[in-house]
């Protein structure tokens, strides 16, 4: 991560502390590309290393962030439908297999979807609107997604906050993971283009 974006985040986060982790939560997962597992382990950082947010604070506001985010990304899905999808998809540039991946693990697993959901970057972003759209029970829905926002938000919090003396490397550590998944996912999809082409 480059030390402006850094820096910039980290003075976001001292100015305005509970309520940029809230926003960002929030509107990450209403479904817009907002770093938001980025600043949730900086804010947890900065409560280790600097003390100036509390961690239980952190993964309170966290949760109720999350929470709400993704409830807001169901209704927007729920009364927008397909049409509001199919803007979004092309609004934001998401590739149509990755809406049809999506839409084959809500069949298969249904609200479970949403509780791995938060754990994959894209698939966090629009699972919301994506189980509004296919009128997922809002009451299974509901209970999915609080279930998944406790463990994720703590599950991420605690990991910057114990790394916090290693901030640089721990982000290191993710962005070479980051790069070993793209070039894993690069080289399946050409090993599957490679035999269908045979």
């Amino acid at each position: 991560m480059p030390n402006y974006f850094f820096d910039l985040l980290r003075g976001y986060l001292a100015h305005y502390g509970y309520w940029a982790v809230g926003a960002a939560l929030l509107l990450e997962n209403a479904g817009l590309p907002v770093p938001g597992e980025t600043i949730l382990l900086l804010a947890s950082f900065l409560a280790y290393s600097e003390h100036k947010l509390g961690l239980p604070w952190i993964i309170l506001v966290g949760v109720s962030a999350a929470t709400l985010g993704d409830n807001l990304g169901f209704a927007i899905g729920y009364y927008g439908g397909r049409r509001l999808l199919h803007r979004y998809q092309k609004t934001l540039h998401i590739r149509s297999h990755v809406i049809a991946r999506a839409e084959e693990l809500f069949a298969r697993y249904g609200a479970a979807t949403i509780f791995v959901a938060r754990f994959i970057a894209g698939m966090r972003i629009i699972a919301g609107p994506l189980a509004g759209v296919l009128r997922m029970s809002w009451r299974k829905f509901f209970l999915f997604n609080f279930l998944g926002a406790v463990l994720w938000v703590t599950v991420i919090a605690g990991v910057g906050y114990l790394f916090g003396k290693h901030w640089e490397a721990l982000l290191d550590l993710v962005q070479d993971a980051n790069i070993a998944i793209a070039v894993l996912v690069v080289s399946m999809v050409f090993v599957w283009w490679w035999s269908r082409r045979r």
